[in-house]
């Protein structure tokens, strides 16, 4: 009988550490996304600074774009070049090369779960899956404002030093 209540006692002062971390992990990952990217997002810009200080269009003179954000900060993004051009063949296997590069080069998508850090003014893709297979697993951090409905943010520079920005407005 005395075995059995120090047994309990013991399991009780593991548990209650353990049932506090896990509470606090839980409080910090909630912590981590900000409600106020829940939506849905269409894209205004997609631009890119130049190292010189001047800026272009990354994605052609009127890009299009989705993003998506639920509750629990799960995303997927898309981002199209307008002025791609479209395959002469119907069959998508029958593409030539330069078909196929200016889809690959004129799209990005990804998918995963996004943080926050507010204070930080960062937020990160935790890319799960990526049109540019090289991004899977990875997590991208960026710089980001929130203002007025507003989303923008830029990527990390490019190895030509080229700062892409996208620019988001909030539709719901």
């Amino acid at each position: 009988m005395i075995q059995v209540r120090i047994m309990k006692r013991c399991l009780m002062a593991l548990a209650i550490p353990l049932l506090a971390t896990a509470w606090t992990s839980s409080q910090a990952q909630a912590a981590a996304f900000d409600p106020a990217l829940t939506g849905t997002w269409t894209l205004v810009a997609a631009d890119v600074q130049h190292p010189d200080g001047s800026r272009g269009r990354d994605y052609g003179a009127a890009p299009k774009g989705l993003l998506l954000i639920d509750a629990r900060g799960r995303y997927s993004l898309q981002i199209f070049k307008a002025e791609r051009p479209r395959f002469a063949s119907p069959d998508k296997g029958a593409a030539t090369a330069d078909e196929y590069k200016a889809a690959v080069m004129g799209s990005s998508t990804h998918f995963g779960t996004i943080s926050v850090d507010t204070a930080a003014g960062t937020l990160v893709f935790h890319i799960q899956n990526a049109s540019f297979p090289n991004w899977e697993g990875e997590q991208q951090k960026r710089n980001y404002t929130l203002q007025g409905g507003e989303l923008s943010y830029r990527v990390t520079p490019r190895p030509n030093g080229d700062v892409p920005i996208s620019v988001w407005k909030h539709l719901d």
